[in-house]
């Protein structure tokens, strides 16, 4: 692959940048080239090799590395769990990684509902700890198992229960963060005297609310003629949401700002009562149209939520390892499912609900099948393949898999019906086939139209449905993104979505929270090209990694289609009762990540590394803390297998290397034992 031109940032040497940081901070810098290009991708279709790695311990060493990186004019990228589906969290620039250390809860409220928290906790291990209070965090991607806290800030992130709970921005009460200068503040809801003080500083801060309260006023006209009326909107800036009677709430504008206003060090927290009892209806049916015509049936219910699954996750699922054991719940052979969720003080108040959901659904759209599932473990297992969706879509064989580009696209639920329908045309005239999943509740259907990358015909369908798509969206009055944020793959849409002057007035407050434009450039402002073929993980120069191999891989493709099965859904970076990944669990680095791994072989094989890569020292180094216990294989998604990669490395090592003295001692231990036998006690 050619990566792409070097970031007009990085004007200084690196090697001092590295050493001026690993002087200042407490935490972690990393520069070496393994880590580098491990940071370079996230679940996106893009790879930019990043400047190097920083991984603070506290607020003070963001500080010190917003004040270096300030200094030497090279640009920086917060980041989580580096699950972001649009191209937010990759960047030429210095990541700061707060999922290792930055990821204590540091107070919980439970008379007032609130939770004060740092970025780096994932937010099922922050239920975790707020389960006892009996109150959640409601914000609930599919990637909850490992999406950062900050990462659902930053990317304003929701969920499957978004048509009761909202969007992230809805619970945010305030954030401590660090502006580009180095300096340390907070934002909150202020009142008009609070706003006055801070503008009299000559800080940046003060600049920021001086400046900002302008902006805010006079682009209330604009917002309210381009914004989308709907829920699911989540693109450009919230400034629809900052000002209220001239006071100013600027945590509502850095919520989906995607790093590229503030690092947020800690947050404050909305939280809610933990459903009593839950239950759900998962209504069976044999196309698409049926199943939405369905969904603005259930609505009329009041349901918590309406999820939709389509043909592409079942069969996924049907022929998964982790999954197909767990699908009784599904009746003959549906092409679509609705899973339709009610919520109750008691059990017969959730069942009555269900009852007359059902009733309803009989006399209207007809669902050939009805499952009613209350045992919280058969909803576990519905819900299990739901947020698994994406990753088992991507199992599909061959180069052209179902890509996220025009997924996250948002319209009035009552629309759905005609919108699926032209979209689809849309995709069929494009001459391919889609991947139907999301939330149907809110009108955000994750799409996923399946091409190949790795050639010019499929970049070029790609940009030709991502056009037409757009101009739907707008005809629908819609957005173009519904939860997974601009990133690479939308900003380039934002004079479609918004408008010039409303882009003029997104760029006008970049430069004023950021002047340098240090924090993440490129993103909702001023972006690249969402074809630039230099940004693609795989592009039409992508190369293949060929590799003599000892074991057959022909399933996959080769060795290196088993390799590339890794999506980077994050998957491996969980933290819950399953098994995947060990070694991640001990270390919480993305080095020893299932994840980390598989990008590491990847860029081995196609030469990224440099030439003998594959049987590197460093290489080995990357596979050391893998136990070979498969649970990747079954819990993965896309079942990536890296036992089975790691017994090829091993293979490639021994040709190259031969045997350590270690393993000559176990592996011909046989030949040996019985003459030692005698001296048995003093070696034991």
């Amino acid at each position: 692959m050619v990566l792409a031109a070097s970031n007009p940032k990085v004007n200084s040497s690196t090697t001092d940048l590295e050493a001026d940081l690993t002087t200042a901070i407490k935490g972690e810098v990393r520069f070496d080239a393994i880590t580098r290009h491990m940071y370079s991708t996230d679940a996106s279709i893009y790879q930019m090799e990043p400047v190097g790695v920083a991984i603070p311990r506290d607020a003070d060493d963001v500080s010190a590395i917003l004040e270096i990186a300030s200094k030497n004019d090279v640009s920086v990228l917060p980041r989580g769990g580096g699950t972001a589906l649009s191209g937010q969290t990759v960047n030429h620039a210095v990541v700061i990684d707060f999922s290792k250390y930055m990821f204590n809860v540091q107070e919980i409220n439970k008379e007032e509902r609130w939770v004060r928290t740092q970025p780096g906790v994932t937010i099922d291990d922050l239920n975790r700890q707020l389960r006892s209070s009996g109150l959640f965090f409601t914000s609930d991607p599919s990637t909850t198992s490992r999406a950062n806290i900050g990462g659902a800030i930053g990317n304003n992130s929701c969920g499957a229960h978004s048509i009761v709970y909202g969007k992230t921005v809805d619970h945010v009460k305030e954030m401590n963060v660090v502006l580009s200068d180095g300096s340390q503040t907070s934002f909150e809801q202020l009142s008009i005297e609070s706003v006055g003080s801070k503008q009299r500083s000559q800080s940046l801060e003060g600049q920021i609310y001086r400046q900002l309260n302008e902006i805010a006023a006079k682009a209330s006209d604009e917002v309210d003629k381009r914004f989308p009326k709907i829920l699911r909107r989540v693109g450009g800036y919230n400034l629809d949401l900052v000002q209220n009677n001239h006071a100013l709430n600027l945590a509502k504008l850095a919520v989906g700002s995607e790093g590229t206003l503030v690092a947020v060090t800690e947050a404050k927290l909305n939280i809610e009562p933990i459903p009593k009892f839950k239950g759900l209806s998962v209504f069976h049916f044999t196309d698409i149209s049926s199943a939405m015509e369905a969904t603005v049936a259930t609505l009329e219910e009041q349901p918590d939520a309406v999820e939709h699954m389509g043909e592409m996750i079942i069969s996924q699922a049907r022929q998964s390892l982790g999954f197909s054991r767990n699908l009784s719940f599904l009746e003959g052979n549906p092409t679509d499912i609705l899973v339709v969720e009610m919520t109750g003080e008691s059990i017969p108040e959730v069942e009555a609900k269900l009852d007359k959901l059902e009733k309803r659904m009989k006399t209207g759209s007809r669902p050939y099948a009805t499952t009613r599932l209350m045992s919280a473990q058969q909803q576990a297992q519905v819900w299990a393949m739901r947020q698994a969706g994406l990753g088992l879509m991507m199992n599909i064989p061959g180069s052209a898999k179902p890509l996220p580009f025009v997924e996250d696209t948002a319209v009035s639920p009552e629309k759905l019906p005609e919108y699926v329908k032209r979209f689809d045309e849309i995709v069929n005239k494009n001459g391919t086939t889609a991947g139907y999943y999301g939330h149907a509740s809110v009108g955000c259907l994750h799409i996923r139209p399946v091409v190949d990358l790795k050639n010019d015909d499929g970049i070029n369908t790609m940009k030709r449905i991502s056009n037409e798509i757009s101009d739907l969206v707008l005809e629908f009055g819609g957005s173009l993104s519904g939860e997974h944020g601009d990133g690479i793959v939308r900003s380039e849409f934002h004079p479609i979505m918004f408008g010039d002057r409303m882009l003029s007035i997104f760029e006008k407050v970049k430069e004023t929270i950021d002047p340098g434009g240090l924090f993440n450039p490129g993103k909702i402002v001023d972006p690249p090209r969402m074809d630039d073929r230099s940004l693609f993980r795989y592009g039409p120069d992508y190369l293949d990694g060929k590799s003599p191999t000892q074991l057959d891989w022909s399933t996959w493709g080769g060795f290196s289609g088993a390799v590339e099965m890794c999506n980077n859904n994050g998957a491996c970076r969980k933290r819950d009762a399953a098994v995947m990944c060990p070694s991640f669990r001990a270390t919480g680095d993305e080095t020893h990540s299932t994840r980390g791994r598989a990008n590491t072989l990847r860029l081995a094989l196609t030469g990224q590394l440099g030439p003998n890569a594959f049987s590197s020292s460093e290489m080995a180094e990357s596979m050391s803390l893998c136990v070979g216990c498969k649970a990747c294989k079954r819990e993965c998604p896309t079942g990536v297998d890296m036992a089975r990669m790691k017994l090829e490395l091993q293979a490639s090592q021994t040709a190259a290397h031969g045997l350590t003295m270690g393993q000559r001692l176990v592996a011909y231990l046989p030949r040996y034992a019985p003459a030692i036998a005698g001296i048995g006690s003093l070696l034991n």
